[in-house]
């Protein structure tokens, strides 16, 4: 489901569903809706945040503060305190020692109810007060049986979630524990089927789906909290495969729909592939350097991907600086020799104004038009641009999202090309696929990433995509030569940035926060720019963060660029792609706390020019081992592919996908950087399946992503 469908009214038919359960009427059921509880079942897959023992009654006399624990005792003493605000203050004491628990908010009956003589349970957070230990606003219940049970499992803590209580939503998930699975720990009554085979199971050592359910929300006194906390229990491992197999499964039949789609076979006649009319082979003639190894081979993959009459649907990968736009830029030229329109689009307009300034220069000598639009484009000049690509005046098409606008009409539109394609998701790609449709045709696609992704997550993440892979970087480009120094050597690194500057170069200084925290003892932007304006004296500072309008950032980018200024104090905003060959010094603030597929974009933020360029890894120690490995690998490598890999194998606090990335699958229990180990498989599970259980495929789809498909149709 779609953020936009969680707002839609609950259908009556779903709210029945759920209104069969006790104490559901329709409005809890509407906010249950925004947690995707459309029925029963679906509440099984909220899982816990955490769980809290209470199998076990503590004495008062061995409380520690910070103790969370179950306590019995009998009160001494209510009353209500006024010593700032109206407190409930309850003496209790079971024989070891005595407690207080207090309340701030409080009703008559709840005063009257906690009486001198009664026995109450609590559970809580213990912490020292003005009077010795105290809990504040415990959960309890009195009780007039002292061997009243205790609880015979962990007691799962779940998403806290706006009307809907914690003791509501578990009493919720027990109601539908008891309906659905009962006792027999193989039961699929009302649907609850477990879809994954046994022997598929018992291959990879995993639990049924039942099992795994019932361990998630009932943990036994004795289960390994630590292995839970980690998300690396069986059980959190079975729903994690699940979750993403279907994930998988859903791209690997959008992949089937499109090949079942007419697009148009980009073939230029023999006769011309030696005459002007084959305008990639003059792009190549006029280009002052020769593509590598990895350009042609993707380049040859492309072309014979747009001879064929179904969609190409393809992503590029490659590091910062491996020449994919050149490539990218062959592909359209191909496209416009066989009569077609090309479109590339980028995420930001400063990203696709570079695009469209190094198209210029290869398509000026070639005679072939160039339209641009951007969402700031007005007016005259917009109608402009729009007439010439309605007319197809325009053969190629260079903008921001701008360019798939309900306004702009294409003549005959047959290759998107989406650089940075992580911004933009497999919502708008498809969208992108239905803006280019004509007839029963639809555009070819090539996406594009700077961000390497190791295979097995590529496999998983794309298996709507054909991958295409460049790791061999053009000769002659130098090596970023990156050294990490503690914060205590800030000053030194502040005379490198003056000499620099004053040679003619320019320096990023990338901070982890925009202002002062009280709470992370982390190096901010603003202070850091005070700092820099004043010890770099004639030297020309800007700021930019995430504040900041998008006009602003891109005229800060822009000036920068530019040369008016000359040092840039920044937070991780930093535009992905954007080329200034003159900035050849990257620093960055607190890198011990960054993740490795991070600090490798940054850094790519240099190293663009003739100039030797370096990247200064400030630290505030002492370093854990994590941040010593990870520092130590950006020290030895600058190959994105390896540090990828590595990010993988760390499982540290870097995402390999980046924060953007992971909307391309929003996850309920599966994280796909703590369950890598599972991708391997993924594969391999959804080929036994799509051959041998049809079925199971739509009910794996159908309970982590709905009847409607998370991606919808092609």
């Amino acid at each position: 489901m779609t953020q936009a469908a969680h707002k839609k009214p609950l259908p009556v038919s779903k709210q029945a569903a759920l209104t069969r359960l006790r104490g559901v009427g329709p409005a809890l059921a509407e906010k249950l809706g925004r947690l995707n509880v459309y029925k029963p079942e679906d509440l099984l897959f909220i899982l816990p945040l955490r769980y809290e023992d209470r199998t076990h009654i503590t004495p008062i006399g061995a409380l520690r503060p910070g103790d969370r624990a179950v306590i019995e005792a009998e009160i001494e003493l209510t009353e209500v305190a006024y010593r700032g605000r109206r407190t409930l203050m309850c003496r209790i004491f079971d024989g070891s020692a005595a407690l207080t628990l207090r309340f701030f908010y409080f009703s008559r009956a709840q005063q009257q109810g906690l009486a001198r003589g009664k026995r109450v349970r609590c559970y809580g957070e213990v912490r020292k007060g003005s009077a010795g230990l105290e809990i504040v606003h415990p959960e309890y219940r009195l009780i007039t049986d002292a061997s009243a049970p205790l609880a015979d499992h962990l007691t799962p803590i779940y998403p806290s979630t706006e009307g809907v209580q914690q003791g509501r939503l578990r009493n919720l998930i027990n109601q539908v524990l008891d309906e659905q699975l009962g006792s027999n720990k193989t039961s699929t009554a009302n649907g609850f089927t477990d879809w994954l085979p046994a022997s598929l199971l018992q291959d990879q050592n995993l639990p049924t789906l039942q099992e795994a359910v019932r361990y998630l929300h009932r943990p036994p006194a004795n289960a390994k909290l630590a292995e839970l906390s980690a998300g690396r229990h069986p059980a959190q491992q079975r729903l994690a495969m699940e979750e993403i197999l279907a994930h998988h499964l859903s791209l690997r039949q959008i992949r089937q729909r499109a090949e079942r789609l007419k697009a148009g076979a980009m073939l230029i006649p023999k006769s011309n592939n030696n005459s002007g009319n084959n305008l990639t082979k003059q792009l190549l003639n006029n280009l002052t350097f020769t593509l590598t190894g990895d350009q042609h081979k993707a380049l040859e993959v492309i072309l014979a991907d747009l001879a064929k009459a179904h969609p190409m649907m393809r992503l590029l990968q490659g590091d910062v600086g491996c020449g994919k736009t050149v490539v990218a830029a062959a592909a359209a030229l191909h496209a416009v020799s066989a009569g077609y329109q090309a479109v590339i689009m980028a995420p930001t307009e400063l990203l696709a104004e570079q695009h469209r300034d190094n198209l210029q220069n290869w398509l000026k000598p070639l005679g072939v038009e160039l339209a641009w639009l951007s969402g700031t484009l007005k007016g005259k000049q917009r109608n402009q641009a729009y007439a010439a690509i309605a007319s197809g005046e325009a053969q190629i098409i260079v903008g921001t999202h701008a360019v798939f606008q309900a306004a702009v009409e294409y003549q005959q539109l047959g290759l998107v090309i989406v650089d940075e394609q992580h911004r933009f998701g497999v919502h708008q790609r498809l969208s992108l696929m239905e803006k280019g449709a004509s007839g029963v045709h639809r555009p070819h696609q090539l996406v594009m990433t700077a961000t390497p992704i190791p295979r097995t997550l590529a496999m998983t993440m794309y298996a709507d995509l054909d991958v295409s892979v460049i790791r061999e970087m053009p000769p002659g480009r130098q090596a970023i030569q990156t050294v990490a120094l503690p914060d205590t050597r800030r000053g030194d690194v502040v005379t490198r940035v003056r000499a620099a500057c004053t040679q003619g170069q320019r320096a990023y200084w990338v901070c982890p926060l925009i202002g002062e925290s009280e709470v992370l003892d982390f190096q901010d932007a603003e202070s850091t720019f005070t700092m820099l304006t004043e010890a770099l004296k004639g030297i020309r500072v800007g700021l930019i963060h995430g504040r900041m309008r998008t006009d602003e950032k891109e005229q800060l980018m822009k000036a920068f660029s530019a040369g008016d200024i000359q040092v840039l104090v920044a937070t991780t905003v930093i535009e992905v792609g954007v080329d200034v060959p003159e900035a050849t010094l990257m620093i960055i603030e607190n890198s011990e706390r960054m993740g490795l597929a991070q600090l490798h974009q940054l850094r790519g933020r240099v190293g663009r020019g003739a100039e030797k360029s370096t990247c200064v890894l400030l630290y505030r120690g002492p370093l854990s081992n994590d941040a010593t490995e990870r520092l130590g690998v950006m020290r030895e490598t600058g190959d994105g592919f390896v540090i990828a890999q590595k990010d993988l194998e760390l499982r540290g606090p870097g995402e390999v996908l980046g924060k953007r990335q992971t909307g391309l699958m929003q996850m309920r229990v599966a994280d796909l950087i703590r369950d890598a180990g599972l991708l391997p498989h993924i594969q391999d599970v959804a080929q036994q399946l799509l051959r041998d259980h049809p079925d199971a495929v739509t009910g794996i789809m159908h309970r982590w992503i709905g009847t409607a498909g998370e991606y919808g149709n092609v």
